[in-house]
């Protein structure tokens, strides 16, 4: 499929100017089938998240917190699979399965920093419903406009953080012999397996921060939940229950959809390095192109308010337009 290419370095040492993905399959066969299934699934989640970003954009009832973090969090999903997807496509239709040693850097410092700030928006948006759930009174002082711009801020920074961290830290890394990397993107671990220099300033970054992402993170989100769960049991009415129940259930969806694949990445052994790569690449495509996919879908679908803002917008548009 290719063939390693090498920039000579003084001392006999050599480091690759580009490596060689993959990719899902390396069956031509194949390919085509995974162009067809990759391009559908890019502009269902193309179509799926502007609609989302648009309708709520456009309806003044849903310019509240949660709209708002939601929002951006389709805004996030968009561009987490625009930073994958696209060069996929282009790889399998030019049969140049390459990317340049830059390219797949700055592919590592996007996919982190989107992947993270998905992470950090759902704590966010567990948070907005603890509060409007167990401080009913208080959630128009706590959620003020204020405090929501706030919030995006600190999840922006620290998702960036994150990102710069790990792509400065492998920009120290010396790639000498092997550029093949069995992904169909720059991924982290590949890269990491790859390096003939000592990476063990990396690890430990991954493992420390990684462990906030796929650890604390979600167990704040289950603290969150708990609070919530026990503050919904107290209220009398049916109705009022399983109102606040179905509120909770898209959110809910979305972190186990995202918890799942990042526990299949971290924390399920494999028994050799070709299961290894293959449990990578499927859990890879879980939570880098099926995750932003279904996001849209599990908001909308059982969501009246979002559904009710779906339907209005092409009304809306077309009564705006000249």
């Amino acid at each position: 499929m290719g063939k390693l290419h090498r920039d000579l370095k003084p001392g006999n040492h050599t480091s690759v100017s580009e490596f060689l993905l993959l990719g899902l399959s390396e069956k031509q066969e194949q390919q085509p089938f995974l162009f067809g299934i990759f391009l559908g699934m890019y502009l269902v989640t193309m179509v799926g998240n502007s609609l989302i970003i648009l309708a709520i954009g456009s309806d003044p009832r849903l310019h509240t917190p949660r709209y708002f973090f939601l929002a951006n969090f389709s805004l996030t999903d968009l561009c987490l699979s625009s930073t994958t997807v696209p060069r996929m496509l282009v790889n399998i239709q030019a049969h140049r399965h390459t990317i340049p040693y830059a390219g797949c850097l700055s592919q590592i410092y996007f996919f982190l920093w989107f992947i993270g700030l998905d992470v950090f928006l759902l704590a966010v948006m567990a948070y907005d419903q603890l509060v409007a759930i167990c401080y009913p009174l208080h959630y128009t002082l706590v959620m003020s406009p204020r405090c929501c711009i706030l919030l995006l801020v600190m999840s922006l920074v620290l998702a960036l953080a994150y990102s710069l961290t790990h792509t400065i830290l492998l920009a120290q890394l010396s790639f000498c012999d092997d550029n093949v990397l069995p992904h169909f993107f720059c991924e982290l671990l590949p890269l990491l397996k790859l390096s003939c220099s000592n990476a063990y300033a990396n690890h430990c970054v991954l493992m420390y921060w990684g462990g906030a992402l796929t650890i604390l993170i979600p167990l704040l989100i289950t603290v969150s939940y708990v609070c919530i769960v026990a503050a919904i049991v107290r209220v009398l009415s049916a109705s009022e229950k399983w109102k606040a129940f179905s509120t909770c259930g898209s959110h809910l969806s979305a972190v186990c959809l995202f918890c799942v694949s990042a526990i299949g990445v971290y924390f399920i052994p494999s028994n050799s390095s070709a299961d290894s790569a293959s449990k990578d690449k499927i859990a890879a495509v879980m939570y880098a192109v099926v995750t932003p996919m279904l996001n849209p879908f599990i908001y909308s679908l059982r969501n009246k308010d979002m559904k009710s803002a779906l339907r209005r917008f092409p009304s809306r548009r077309a009564l705006q337009s000249p």
